[in-house]
């Protein structure tokens, strides 16, 4: 049993870490390629104005948003093992938790970036088609 938890929890940790490190150094780049619709529409100006919007997208942290994920994972999963069942219950919810945590902040920011950038380029007259 020993063993079980020692491997759960190095799996827990080696999640974690990498799910942080790689939002960490993250600007944009959402998940969603935007299509626009290119008719009339000059490429140099659409450039300049895409990488504007970006850079207002970069604005969203997303490793903020995936560390306060991890910890309020790790609370929720670490209560719910405690109550249900005990102290080692407790440590497999809260590893659980965090991991569930953190992906869920890490998708949340980066469709907010995703959104912010569709928003941005419909402002300035251009038709996004996704």
């Amino acid at each position: 049993m020993k063993n079980h938890q020692l491997a759960l929890a190095i799996l827990s940790i080696t999640a974690l870490s990498m799910l942080v490190g790689c939002s960490s150094g993250y600007q944009y780049g959402a998940p969603d390629e935007v299509i626009v619709d290119t008719l009339g529409v000059d490429p140099y100006s659409y450039e300049v104005d895409l990488a504007d919007c970006e850079a207002y997208a970069v604005q969203v942290s997303v490793g903020q948003r995936t560390a306060e994920g991890v910890v309020e994972g790790g609370v929720v999963g670490g209560v719910l093992g405690a109550v249900l069942g005990n102290s080692d219950s407790a440590k497999r919810g809260a590893g659980a938790g965090a991991v569930v945590g953190g992906v869920k902040g890490n998708k949340s920011a980066r469709h907010e970036q995703d959104r912010i950038v569709k928003r941005c380029l419909k402002g300035r007259g251009y038709r996004v088609l996704n």
